[in-house]
């Protein structure tokens, strides 16, 4: 009989392994568990569209009662100018060619290009609604919804970086591996569709945003709460449908045996999130197989419905479809929709950064998202919809109100302009303020963590309470300092 070697030295890993049936071992299952590390067992047919969830996506209550069920946030990839669009500054005009240095006795840097003088909008400005409040005449469809609409004047961040700044107003932090606002919401309140991801995410025709799968990537947290990713163009979903030759009882019997496999690994690695989220995404995919592809057919759609997002014009049609696709997903019981407008690409007018020819560029890009967002707020609130659903519009960082190259603008982390649309939230008003020049958030500046407090708040979730413990710490999207803006949540 032969007699394996004794260990002398034991690691961690196979001394917990091997006392997989002792209170080590029990007590580790408990807190995966716990932590619904483990996914469950059963996987539903792919026409079931029923209430078991898979993995860490059963519902979970929220802390108190929400104003919003969901969220749809529109992204403005590249940073697009306060100034130029909602943020009127007739001063521009008084003092232009003017040093901003002079008039503020401060010296600071470009990332490019020489500092230029102040430089008036080139937009013309007007007010509208019974608020009054000033648009360019860059958005003419948005214009007639800004009784509906909060205007967030004094948003401001960190960094003068594109990527950084976008994992700010994306996780709450300037350096990557953070979990992002859907990620945190998922994990708050899990899903409210078992055949539908919680958290969506759409990019740009022209490609992703800057800083890439980060920012809706789940950090720290298990990989199940990360984005799921839908194209841009083509399928939404790569190889949703399965082959004509796989009956359900193959697929079926298929998964089962995974299933079988993936509690194995599980078992021998214990708290692989990579894996967990793995076992989540496949029971998932599977329910989605039978709910989504109607969920994404946007053929069903009314030709009155396409025309009002867009869809019969080619500037607006890319982005018109992601707006339309959005409020289907949260029709359906999708939490969290992320869109990204604007990608990653070498020509000036690939996102909003305004570097070499502003006009170009924002009449560009506003003509691509004006009337599709406005086609999406009319028609949520159409189908009673926007009363507890949350709109988001914002970049990562606003404009210099200085000249570059005599045509363009720099970044300025100093102040940006944010909307906020439906929740109950009061339209027609706006909150805080930038200096006369629109250099630097001036009246109640509001960070990123604010905002995302905010949101939290609207959802039913308290900040504070929202906690994830991480390498002895418990972290919060709002970290130590965010606090709901009075405003939105009165």
């Amino acid at each position: 009989m032969s007699h394996k070697p004794k260990k002398k030295f034991w690691s961690r890993r196979d001394f917990l392994m091997q006392s997989g049936g002792g209170i080590a071992g029990l007590a580790l299952a408990s807190l995966l568990n716990e932590d619904r590390a483990f996914a469950q067992d059963a996987v539903l047919g792919p026409a079931e569209c029923s209430a078991q969830f898979p993995g860490a996506f059963e519902p979970r209550p929220p802390h108190f009662a929400p104003r919003a069920k969901r969220v749809i946030s529109l992204f403005m990839s590249g940073g697009p100018s306060q100034i130029d669009t909602f943020d009127y500054k007739p001063a521009l005009t008084r003092y232009a060619g003017v040093p901003l240095e002079d008039l503020i006795g401060e010296k600071f840097a470009v990332r490019q290009g020489m500092p230029g003088p102040l430089m008036p909008s080139p937009f013309e400005f007007k007010q509208h609604g019974e608020s009054g409040m000033w648009v360019s005449e860059l958005f003419p469809h948005l214009a007639k919804h800004v009784d509906d609409i909060a205007f967030i004047k004094s948003l401001y961040g960190r960094s003068n970086d594109h990527i950084q700044s976008t994992y700010e107003m994306q996780t709450g932090q300037i350096r990557m591996g953070f979990p992002s606002v859907g990620c945190w919401v998922t994990y708050g309140l899990g899903a409210e569709s078992s055949s539908l991801p919680a958290f969506v995410v759409m990019t740009d025709y022209r490609g992703g945003p800057l800083g890439g799968p980060n920012d809706w990537g789940a950090g720290f947290m298990p990989a199940s709460y990360q984005g799921t990713l839908f194209r841009s163009s083509g399928d939404p979903i790569v190889d949703l449908q399965a082959p004509q030759e796989l009956s359900d009882a193959r697929q079926q019997a298929r998964l089962d045996a995974l299933a079988r496999l993936n509690q194995l690994d599980m078992e021998k690695y214990p708290g692989n999130s990579e894996l967990a989220a793995r076992i989540s995404s496949y029971e998932l995919a599977y329910r989605m197989q039978g709910c989504a592809p109607e969920a994404i057919d946007i053929r069903s759609e009314s030709e009155a419905t396409k025309k009002l997002y867009g869809l019969d014009e080619a500037i607006t049609e890319p982005f018109g479809k992601q707006c339309l696709m959005a409020r289907r997903m949260v029709e359906r019981g999708v939490r969290f929709v992320q869109l990204f407008m604007g990608g990653v690409g070498v020509q000036n007018t690939d996102t909003w950064d305004a570097h070499s020819n502003l006009v170009e560029n924002h009449t560009l890009h506003a003509a691509e998202s004006d009337k599709p967002i406005a086609g999406l707020i009319a028609d949520l609130k159409a189908r009673g919809m926007l009363e507890d659903t949350l709109i988001v519009w914002h970049g990562e960082f606003g404009r210099m109100p200085i000249s570059q190259r005599g045509i363009g603008r720099d970044h300025n982390p100093g102040t940006q302009t944010a909307l906020m649309i439906g929740a109950g939230i009061q339209g027609g008003q706006a909150i805080g303020a930038s200096d006369e020049w629109g250099y630097k958030a001036l009246e109640q500046p509001i960070s990123a963590h604010d905002l995302h407090a905010t949101i939290l708040h609207l959802l039913g979730l308290d900040h504070e309470k929202l906690t994830y413990r991480y390498s002895g710490r418990d972290y919060r999207l709002s970290d130590i300092d965010g606090k709901p803006i009075p405003q939105i949540i009165a």
